[in-house]
């Protein structure tokens, strides 16, 4: 079982949870501190680990209207700062191969979206920038099929990789999300995450953007971790339903700490007595 070192955490199946959360996108320094300053202080405050996460560009909204964050640019000078000034590793998305190496100037992990984890000239970028790799699986893929994506990540020599589950298509504007992905994508040694609020999405289920159902974001974070996993990924604002992105699947941040505490306790369980497969 393989374990992954970002900056001074290690993230692994059998490790402390780690819990990546942060908006779903860069609104401004002092909102992107705000939410990372109280999330470092609810995971200190129940001995989790935290990455912060945001995206500085959301480039599959559904519609050519959605807001799509502060660009390149502002953006990873924006994670820079909150990196340094909040001490904690950060996670955000890249689009585009010629996107990794300057990503990769600014964060710790570079993050896959779902519907890109199949492009393998991104891949081997992102493996070839150094920083850590967390793939987040297609909605239209079996677990068991990640192998193929880890073979590419690693080609490059790059074994610091991580791997989301958030959900697999289950008709029109639904997703399902199946346990059985966590420890079937674990069979590859590497650390999984589940993320549990996109999971809950509704994709395109507004017409114009997506709905969901953030009331069973818990519920399936709950279901994950007491599996034994590396890490939970949960977006979240303190107003979601004014969010720019994502709103309705976000996690209200006053909500966060006692979310936090009860999945500490179900790793710890889960930690102790682990699933052998």
């Amino acid at each position: 079982m393989k374990s992954v070192e970002i900056g001074a955490l290690t993230v692994g199946n059998d490790k402390p949870l780690t819990v990546i959360a942060g908006p779903c996108q860069l609104e401004s320094l002092d909102h992107a501190l705000m939410i990372g300053a109280r999330m470092k202080e609810a995971c200190a405050a129940v001995g989790a680990q935290y990455v912060f996460k945001a995206s500085y560009d959301k480039a599959n909204r559904t519609s050519l209207s959605g807001k799509r964050g502060l660009g390149i640019e502002a953006g990873l000078d924006t994670l820079a700062e909150i990196r340094t000034r909040l001490d904690v590793p950060v996670l955000t998305d890249v689009h585009a191969p010629d996107q990794c190496a300057v990503a990769a100037q600014a964060v710790d992990i570079l993050q896959i979206p779902a519907f890109l984890c199949r492009q393998t000239d991104l891949l081997l970028a992102a493996g070839e920038s150094g920083a850590a790799v967390n793939v987040k699986k297609g909605q239209f893929l079996a677990p068991w099929d990640m192998v193929n994506v880890v073979d590419k990540v690693e080609s490059t020599g790059n074994e610091r990789i991580l791997l989301t589950e958030r959900g697999v298509s289950f008709g029109y504007n639904a997703l399902v999300a199946d346990m059985r992905s966590l420890p079937e994508m674990a069979k590859t040694g590497y650390p999984v995450v589940m993320d549990a609020t996109h999971a809950v999405a509704s994709p395109g289920g507004l017409g114009g953007s997506s709905g969901g159902q953030r009331e069973f974001a818990p519920v399936l974070a709950r279901a994950a971790v007491a599996l034994g996993i590396g890490a939970v990924f949960l977006e979240t604002h303190e107003d979601p339903d004014n969010a720019p992105s994502d709103g309705p699947n976000m996690i209200r941040l006053d909500d966060m700490p006692t979310v936090l505490a009860t999945l500490m306790a179900l790793d710890k369980v889960a930690k102790a007595a682990p699933i052998r497969l």
